[in-house]
């Protein structure tokens, strides 16, 4: 999934389980949001995914998995289209994947915002402290159900209380089935689904105004800088989304500082589809990876998700909405 250069921090000027939703933040709000976005809700949709076991394309859960969200959509949006299509992976797989899209309001045209996340997981473990476990796949409860979750939750919430702009949540699918760590191989394997669709949208001539991709979104110490792409593709989208969450009093957990570039779901809509989308991701400095010392291991599992995590990204996430 995520690949990432060197960490390049640089300080920028401020643009005005259930049992782990106790994570504070020190920052008090300047503007109380009273916009419902249900913490528990989330993480129930986010434990839903994983209770089918890893979502890797071709398997069962992943069949039983996208049955789930396809109905779960539908329960809440207008519309709700399938992409079914074959992609060919790293070692000349074909892999049985679904875009997943559900639609507020597609009658509107032009006032689009485009909502992501990728809900397939990694059909191995290979940054695993077990040797033995490397060759597993993995629940990918924060590396895809964290994002999932959030946006299920607020599909939930926007259909009763509907929004004034199109909305458009799409679930890609097969960003996780990249080359193993220990590969090296040339050409574009990460994120199959995104760039499936940003060449073959679910509407012919789709555009929206942005988006905002969630990925890994659950942990209880997230923290969320602004990704590098996310800054050169769409930097007043960042400063939309972070200054809404300043507002909120989440400033500590998202950072304004920049970090890494990532290769994930929101650079093939920005290069392929040319629609400016920021990635709210969690970066870790102090792991050699980049990211969470569970990420791409099988301890990526639900007893690392934190609904209190959850509750503020959806919260910001419908001030956003609500704004524009």
């Amino acid at each position: 999934m995520k690949k990432f250069w060197i960490w390049i921090f640089v300080p920028l000027l401020l643009v005005a389980c259930h049992g782990k939703k106790d994570n504070k933040d020190n920052n008090q709000p300047t503007e109380i949001s009273t916009l419902a976005f249900d913490g528990d809700s989330a993480f129930a949709f986010v434990k839903a995914q994983t209770d089918f076991g890893p979502r890797v394309p071709n398997s069962e859960a992943h069949q039983k998995c996208a049955e789930y969200l396809i109905s779960t959509l539908g329960q809440y949006c207008d519309t709700v289209y399938v992409q079914s299509f074959v992609a060919t992976a790293y070692d000349g797989k074909k892999l049985d994947s679904k875009n997943i899209i559900g639609s507020f309001s597609p009658e509107i045209k032009e006032n689009r915002i485009l909502l992501a996340s990728h809900w397939d997981s990694r059909p191995m473990a290979d940054h695993d402290a077990i040797e033995a476990n490397r060759n597993k796949p993995i629940d990918g409860a924060d590396d895809g159900a964290s994002g999932v979750g959030v946006l299920l939750e607020l599909a939930r919430q926007l259909q009763k209380d509907r929004p004034q702009v199109g909305i458009d949540i799409i679930f890609f699918d097969v960003e996780d089935y990249g080359t193993p760590s220990s590969v090296n191989l040339p050409g574009d394997w990460w994120c199959l689904g995104s760039q499936y669709w940003a060449e073959h949208p679910h509407v012919d001539g789709y555009t929206a105004r942005f988006g905002i991709l969630l990925d890994m979104v659950g942990a209880p110490d997230a923290k969320f800088y602004h990704e590098y792409m996310s800054t050169y593709y769409a930097q007043d989208v960042v400063s939309k989304v972070w200054g809404t969450a300043y507002k909120l009093g989440y400033g500590s957990m998202f950072i304004n500082q920049q970090a890494n570039p990532i290769t994930d779901d929101h650079y093939y809509v920005n290069k392929l589809a040319h629609i400016p989308m920021i990635d709210i991701i969690h970066q870790d400095n102090t792991t050699g990876t980049g990211f969470r010392s569970v990420w791409h291991t099988t301890n990526d599992n639900i007893n690392n998700i934190s609904a209190a995590t959850l509750e503020k990204v959806g919260k910001v996430l419908r001030e956003v909405i609500a704004e524009n």
